[in-house]
Order: C-alpha cells, then sequence, then structure tokens
C-alpha cells in the first residue's frame, strides 16, 4: 500500500503487481465469539464504521502514537478486497464478489475514543491507522470459513482464530453491507479482530498474517511498527485525548493486562448465599433501622409463588409513548433488547415503566433470552406478555401483573444502565437486589454484607422466640424480649412453659 492511496502489492498469488484505488474503508465492529466473550457484549446484528482511505499504509511504515498519549491499540484483522460491484446480493453469491483476500490491522487511539462516542473517526481514522498486506491471496482459492488469523506482538503470538468462530459468516457481512450500499471494485472490508488485540508502545512490532493452512496460502506478515509522533491536539479545535480506567481496560484487553486493580465484587458468593437465605421481610427491617425507608419496589409480585431473587441491578428505562419517539428508538436493536441481550449472569434485569399496567414490558422471548445469558430476574413495575409462559421459564420475573399489549401501547424504550424509579424507588445500576412472596428491595452495596448478617442474626433469634411461642409460653415480655428472655436467648437456654417471674 502506498501513502497516495494507490495499493501496489507485490505478491499476490500469481506473482502479478496489483494496483487499485479504494473508494472506501468498512469496519465491522465485533465480529469475533472469543471477542465477544471478551468484551462481556455479544451483539444479535453485526455493526460497521468507516475508516477513511488517507489511513492507508503498508507493510513495514511506522504508525505514530501522538505526543502525550498512551493507548494505541492493535487488532489483527482480515481484509476482504471487492472485485466485482455488489448491491443486494444474497448470501450465497457474496463471496463471488470477492477478489482478494490479506491482512490488515486496524489500529485505533483508544484515548480518543469517547470523543468519538462510537464513530471511530477520530481514534481509528489517523493517517497509517489501516496497514494492509503484503501479500493477497486469491479468493476464488480460499473457502470463507476456512481462513486463519494470526497476530504477533514484538514476536509473541497474541492473537490466533479462524473465521469458523464468527458470529457472522464472511459472506453474512458482504451481502448484509450490499443491501445498505453498493460494494465496488476495490473497496475494502475489515471483518472485525479476535480476543487478544491490546495495546502496543514506541518500539514495539506488531505483525500480522492471514493463511489457509491446507494450501499454505498465505499473506505474509503485515509488519507495523510503533514510534513516538510529535503531533500536538489543539483544545480550541475540538476533542483532545484523555484517557480513564475504562479505555485502559478495554485497550488492553483486560483489567489485569492494563495493570489496574482488579474490581472488588460487591455480591460475593458468600454474600449471596447468605441473602438467599433471609427473608425480604427481615432485610426491609434492618434497612428501616439504617435509616433506609424509600428502598422497596412497590406493587411488583412474582409470577411464581416462592421465588427467591438475588441478584445486582442492571437498569432499563422506558419513557412514556410518543409517535416520533417510537419511531426513531422503538424499532431495530433498541434500548430494550440491548439490556436483555447484554445482561451478564448474576444481575437483574430492573425495568422503569412509571407503574403503567396497561402494557407488557416483556414477553417470552426475551424472559427466554435472559435466562439464557444467566440473568438472576427481571422486576418492572409495569406489565408482562405471555405471563403464563413466562411464569414456566427458568427465571424470578416480578411485575404489576399480565397485559396482552405490546410495547409501543404506552412506552418507548429509552436507555440503559442508568439511574432510574421502580416501583417508587430509586434504583442504580449495580444495586443489589433481593425479593420474594413479601415483595423487592434494595440494598446499597456499601451495607449489603452488614444488612444481610445482621437480618440473619435476627432470624436466629425470632426462631428462638418463635419455638418458645410454641412452648406455651405468652408473648408479652418475649415479643420483644425484655432483659430475663434476653439473658435466657443469649445464654442460649430455653424453660419451661412458666412465664418468667418479671417483665421490664
Amino acid at each position: 500500500m502506498s501513502a497516495s492511496h494507490e495499493t501496489s502489492t507485490p505478491r499476490p498469488d500469481n506473482g502479478e503487481q496489483q494496483t487499485m484505488r479504494p473508494g472506501k474503508i468498512l469496519a465491522v465492529h465485533i465480529s469475533y465469539e472469543s471477542r465477544a466473550a471478551e468484551r462481556g457484549r455479544r451483539p444479535s446484528v453485526p455493526s460497521y464504521f468507516f475508516k477513511p482511505t488517507s489511513s492507508l499504509a503498508v507493510s513495514g511504515e511506522a504508525v505514530e502514537r501522538p505526543a502525550g498519549t498512551e493507548l494505541l491499540a492493535f487488532e489483527g484483522e482480515i481484509a476482504l478486497i471487492i472485485g466485482t460491484p455488489a448491491r443486494r446480493i444474497h448470501v450465497e453469491e457474496a463471496w463471488a464478489h470477492v477478489r482478494w483476500v490479506t491482512a490488515a490491522n486496524d489500529w485505533g487511539l483508544y484515548d480518543l475514543r469517547t470523543a468519538d462516542k462510537g464513530s471511530n473517526v477520530r481514534n481509528k481514522g489517523r493517517d497509517g491507522y489501516t496497514p494492509v498486506g503484503p501479500g493477497l491471496i486469491d479468493a476464488r482459492q480460499a473457502d470463507p470459513s476456512g481462513l486463519r488469523l494470526r497476530t504477533w506482538k514484538n514476536g509473541q503470538l497474541v492473537q490466533e482464530d479462524t473465521t469458523g468462530s464468527l458470529i457472522f459468516p464472511l459472506t453474512q457481512i458482504i451481502a448484509d453491507i450490499s443491501q445498505h450500499l453498493t460494494l465496488e471494485e476495490g473497496d475494502i472490508i475489515l471483518t472485525g479482530t479476535p480476543a487478544g488485540a491490546s495495546v502496543a508502545e514506541p518500539g514495539d512490532v506488531v505483525e500480522v498474517e492471514v493463511d489457509i493452512s491446507e494450501s499454505g496460502l498465505t499473506s505474509g506478515r503485515l509488519i507495523s511498527r510503533v514510534q513516538e509522533g510529535e503531533d500536538t491536539f489543539d483544545e480550541s479545535l475540538g476533542a483532545i485525548p484523555s484517557a480513564d480506567d475504562k479505555q485502559r481496560e478495554e485497550a488492553w484487553g483486560s483489567r489485569s493486562a492494563a495493570g489496574l486493580p482488579e474490581q472488588k465484587q460487591t455480591l460475593t458468593p458468600q454474600l449471596r448465599k447468605k441473602l438467599q437465605e433471609v427473608p425480604v421481610a427481615g432485610l426491609s427491617q434492618e434497612l428501616r433501622r439504617r435509616g433506609l425507608n424509600s428502598v422497596s419496589i412497590d406493587g411488583v409480585r412474582a409470577t411464581r409463588s416462592g421465588t427467591k431473587l438475588v441478584g445486582t441491578a442492571k437498569t432499563l428505562r422506558f419513557v412514556p409513548y410518543r409517535e416520533d419517539l417510537f419511531a426513531s428508538h422503538g424499532g431495530g436493536f433498541n434500548a430494550q433488547k440491548r439490556a436483555f441481550d447484554t445482561v451478564a449472569e448474576g444481575e437483574v434485569i430492573v425495568i422503569e415503566a412509571r407503574g403503567e399496567r396497561g402494557s407488557g414490558t416483556l414477553g417470552d422471548i426475551l424472559a427466554l433470552r435472559a435466562a439464557a445469558r444467566g440473568c438472576a430476574g427481571v422486576i418492572t413495575d409495569g406489565g408482562v406478555r405471555d405471563y403464563s409462559t413466562v411464569a414456566e421459564i427458568d427465571l424470578p420475573v416480578f411485575s404489576q401483573g399480565p397485559h396482552p399489549a405490546v410495547l409501543g401501547r404506552l412506552h418507548v424504550p429509552w436507555d440503559t444502565d442508568l439511574t432510574i424509579s421502580c416501583g417508587g424507588a430509586t434504583v442504580q445500576p449495580g444495586d443489589i437486589i433481593v425479593g420474594d412472596d413479601d415483595g423487592v428491595v434494595i440494598i446499597p452495596p456499601g451495607i449489603a454484607e452488614e444488612v444481610a448478617d445482621a437480618a440473619l442474626a435476627k432470624e436466629a433469634e425470632d426462631a428462638w422466640v418463635a419455638q418458645q411461642i410454641r412452648e406455651g409460653h405468652p408473648v408479652e415480655g418475649l415479643f420483644p424480649m425484655n432483659s430475663e428472655w434476653r439473658a435466657r436467648y443469649e445464654a442460649g437456654t430455653s424453660v419451661r412453659a412458666d412465664p418468667p417471674s418479671s417483665t421490664t
């Protein structure tokens, strides 16, 4: 690849020189199962972004990390080069429109990622941030499901995967793009990166290769050498680089790789076990003792009697129905679908439906999806469609009751992972949620262990009192315990059915 954007590739499989000028470069966000697992989110449909042709580079060229930045990340990828125009083609014919396959590195500067908010213009569009090559594999000799991608950082293999483990097959990606725009000869599609993408620093060398193991066909190794750049950023013109721990974690691939301390788990297995044992009524009492009187999600009941729910909150907000807003936010991969498709194991989806019972806020399909992802339960202060079917799914669901109407009757799915109101209570992402037949309470994570221990201790005390009542002792002086009964309890003794000699 040359800096003038005319691609002169010296080693296609037939030895010819190939020159092409791509009209556009398209890139897929998350496409490999391993990358989805690494990121903790799995898309239901492919999504794309554009890269400028001015970002093209050839093997051996330097990749610059601008002065004052820290998160230049590599992503080894398979690049497809279109040979014949494609518009509204079928999956079955998609591969016939690919002429060449080669290696690419989708470099990105995570320091600018927040400023882009998904567009990737600044962080992935810089000059030299799309090296491609060095050689070409004839697509006619390649099985689109049998390509292997490998990436090395300073000689160490850090990425290895095959197109057989793509979430979206290459042919689907091509056909999908073609139903939105025409793919023209020379256009390049970067098909996503597997797990293992990470940060490179000045002095590092990153190599990417695409090959077909069975035939020995290869792109050769695409080499990028990272160097410190001299670019600076004028704050008066626009966004400037900044890095936080979230971007460091995503750039490096994990908190440990980024040198960040592991986040303390607020709902440990031990705490979860305690909360499974203690009733909501006991937790509510302990929360009130600590001055928390507005932590009950009112008006909701479980679809099945005897249900116990424990988890951390993942929030979803619906706003009142408005025709234009539903048209813009109600369709496609909307906030409701995103919440159910990305909920993590042990999380509870808590839905703000403003107490509106006249519409379903989830149904059997979304409940099945949540259960498949290990969701701990769903709470909505609205209605549930397919109520009896949802009740049979292995997923605790608390709601205002059944309703047959679809979402758009009253609601617009608006946003996720923000502070919401549900059943008259404020719920924040990460709050600990506990529900049973008595209702649902919210426990601030910072006091959850203390509240659980106190509630368990009170349960043990109440069980002892109940036993004394069964044995014939009167309630007076025993519930609540006076000093004499308290002393007997703390001593772990019981008495005959004669009341104690005095009350205090």
